[in-house]
């Protein structure tokens, strides 16, 4: 999907300190496991959201919470997200979770789980009904956006546009999810924020592109600015365990920036290599279940959750005090870069 597209890298190298968001796909629970069904709409997690909202607090971040359809129409979410947005302590945005996400017109499958596969007009409406839902009961219009399962068609920015959407966080650097039931393939996007060009008019009234925040750390990483990164992350290396193989030797590794099963010590790797490299803007990512016991794969146990947390807190402590960090969110780094362009 990225042949041919011609993206416009935000002007970011001109920050001579790191940035740092928070995005939280803020979801149901289900089993990661089982096929796709429309009844899972459970939200028990709302009720352990503030586990890792008084840590964010702490720092002085401004979480975005991308809620999505069964989150929205749950009252508990007016109760959890009312004082915090009225506090100015979060945002919140969209996230697409196509199967249980009015109109129900779709087969419920594999395919269809990735927004981009649907036809554009049900996307369309799909979104606009998540849009309305969080406007109604929430009271604030949202801007941010996230394809389920990061299933993003680039293509359809219009779309975004229309309905208010003004950064997207769906972008996953070198990643190719078309063997996972047919997502898109992010290999050859960038991993720092970007526009979708040319540059027919101005930034401010397109969509900021922010990429969870993902790369290639190790002494072979420059392959990232080649093909050469799609071919050791392909199917045949992924067969023959190549990827495994540079990991252990540290010579490559793909980190993404989340304490979901990813160790401090490879998060500040990834941080390290990534400002060296000139990159500056982070986004550190993670499910919102994740938070409550048994949620998800990552935490099904106390002494589970209890590293999540300490994770986030280690991480964060890190980035701020030796780092010398700056906190953000996507509604301001957006507007950041245009003053910047500007």
């Amino acid at each position: 999907m990225s042949a041919g597209l011609p993206f416009e890298l935000a002007p970011t190298r001109g920050f001579d300190r790191p940035l740092l968001g928070v995005v939280l796909d803020t979801e149901e629970e289900f089993d990661w496991s089982a096929p796709f069904s429309r009844r899972n709409r459970g939200v028990n997690g709302l009720a352990h959201l503030h586990k890792g909202h008084k840590i964010f607090r702490r720092y002085g971040l401004t979480p975005a919470y991308l809620v999505d359809h069964p989150i929205v129409a749950d009252p508990r979410a007016a109760e959890v997200f009312g004082p915090w947005l009225a506090a100015g302590e979060c945002l919140v945005g969209a996230q697409l979770h196509p199967w249980v996400t009015p109109p129900y017109e779709e087969v419920v499958c594999p395919y269809n789980s990735f927004p981009c596969n649907l036809e554009p007009d049900l996307e369309r409406r799909k979104l606009a009904t998540l849009t309305e839902a969080i406007t109604t009961t929430l009271g604030v219009a949202p801007r941010i956006y996230k394809a389920g399962r990061y299933g993003l068609d680039i293509r359809r920015e219009e779309m975004l546009l229309a309905l208010g959407y003004t950064v997207d966080t769906s972008v996953m650097p070198f990643r190719d999810f078309s063997g996972l039931g047919g997502g898109p393939n992010f290999f050859g996007f960038p991993d720092q924020p970007f526009w979708l060009g040319p540059d027919r008019v101005g930034a401010e009234r397109r969509v900021l592109y922010l990429p969870v925040s993902q790369s290639l750390v190790g002494p072979l990483r420059f392959v990232r600015e080649s093909g050469a990164g799609r071919r050791i992350f392909g199917p045949l290396s992924s067969r023959l365990r190549l990827p495994g193989l540079l990991a252990r030797l540290h010579l490559l590794e793909r980190i993404m920036l989340t304490p979901e099963g990813v160790a401090f010590e490879e998060m500040r790797r990834l941080v390290d290599a990534q400002v060296a490299d000139g990159r500056m803007v982070f986004t550190l990512s993670m499910h919102s279940p994740s938070f409550m016991l048994g949620g998800t794969p990552y935490t099904r146990s106390p002494a589970d959750l209890d590293t999540l947390l300490a994770t986030i807190d280690r991480f964060l402590d890190y980035f701020f005090h030796e780092l010398g960090g700056i906190a953000t969110d996507p509604l301001s780094l957006r507007a950041q870069l245009i003053a910047v362009r500007v």
